[in-house]
């Protein structure tokens, strides 16, 4: 296990409007990005991350990234100088507690350097807790398999099938299966679920009902959304947000 250093927890409170975009950045520092109110798109790594309402984002240091507010948002960030144990190396989402919901906001106020002290040393244990959820979609570096990916980004209800892909692409349907898996690490289906089921959460978040949002991103129907929705979240999308 690394030796943990001092931690250093400096505090940004931001609010955004709808469609707002924070372009291409880095910071020298850790992050914790955490919206208190409103979801986020957030692009890095070849990868779309979406943060729906009660997860927050790691974001390790030097890591270019932009982040895209689906409906209104209120931010709340942390930026961690130094080294600790409970620091991940990767970008992940993760479910925030209510504990760490509350000294996120405490933090982002002004406290004295006491409280400080102390309320970072819960942040850092319930760090330790949290356990990394799949809210991403992968983007290929290829530039051929890259067009499904933004394909489904623009319309998660395309029902064009592999095959149909690979005569687009210029592949055999057994090579493109082939590529998707290397560049995406999931298959042809498996990548599609996920766009539409990141797409159904924006939906789900602006107020759309488990029906409407299912049958827009293209699932045939509300039970067989509810059924991907759960196998990819851990949760149905009635409870997504409870």
């Amino acid at each position: 296990m690394p030796n943990d250093s001092i931690i250093s927890i400096t505090t940004l409170a931001s609010d955004f409007p709808a469609g707002h975009l924070i372009t291409a950045h880095a910071h020298p520092t850790k992050q914790l990005i955490y919206a208190i109110e409103g979801m986020m798109r957030v692009e890095a790594e070849q990868k779309m991350w979406i943060i729906p309402p009660g997860r927050a984002l790691w974001m390790p240091a030097h890591v270019l990234h932009k982040i895209r507010c689906i409906g209104a948002v209120k931010l709340r960030t942390l930026y961690l100088d130094g080294q600790h144990s409970a620091f991940a190396e990767s970008i992940n989402v993760f479910d925030v507690s209510d504990l760490m919901r509350e000294v996120v906001v405490r933090l982002t106020e002004q406290v004295s350097s006491s409280m400080g002290v102390h309320l970072s040393a819960i942040l850092i244990d319930e760090l330790r807790r949290a356990d990394a959820i799949a809210l991403f979609l992968p983007m290929a570096k290829d530039a051929r398999v890259a067009q499904i990916g933004a394909a489904l980004l623009d319309d998660p209800a395309d029902q064009s099938s592999l095959t149909a892909w690979a005569n687009k692409l210029g592949y055999s349907p057994r090579t493109l299966m082939r590529r998707v898996k290397a560049e995406t690490g999931m298959s042809f289906r498996e990548y599609r679920r996920q766009a539409r089921v990141l797409a159904a959460l924006e939906l789900l978040s602006t107020g759309s009902c488990v029906t409407n949002a299912g049958l827009e991103v293209g699932f045939e129907s509300p039970s067989a959304f509810i059924q991907s929705f759960k196998q990819v979240m851990g949760k149905t999308p009635g409870n997504i947000f409870n």
